[in-house]
């Protein structure tokens, strides 16, 4: 069985939010690149100087979206931060 701890506020402590992973890819530093006519390249470097690439393509460069190319970049890359902040929450609470 699963217990969940609220804390006052109504949210649930010891946890990364949805919240968290927008500021965090927010307050990053982005770059976007197309090759080929047919491939986005995102590339972010987080406040504290950790750099993720993700990249997005197609067969056809006649099918290329470039809007939806950073759309699935940046889902990619927040997916990431989800795991490397989860990580993080977790070492922190090993240190207790």
């Amino acid at each position: 069985m699963i217990t969940k701890k609220f804390n006052r506020g109504g949210t649930l402590n010891n946890t990364v939010t949805q919240e968290q992973i927008n500021n965090l890819f927010d307050a990053s530093e982005k770059k976007v690149e197309t090759y080929w006519d047919k491939c986005t390249v995102m590339t972010v470097q987080l406040p504290n100087g950790f750099t993720i690439v993700e990249h997005s393509a197609c067969v056809d460069p006649a099918n290329y979206d470039a809007a939806i190319g950073v759309e699935i970049c940046e889902r990619k890359i927040k997916e990431q931060l989800w795991a490397f902040e989860g990580y993080k929450l977790q070492c922190e609470l090993g240190k207790l």
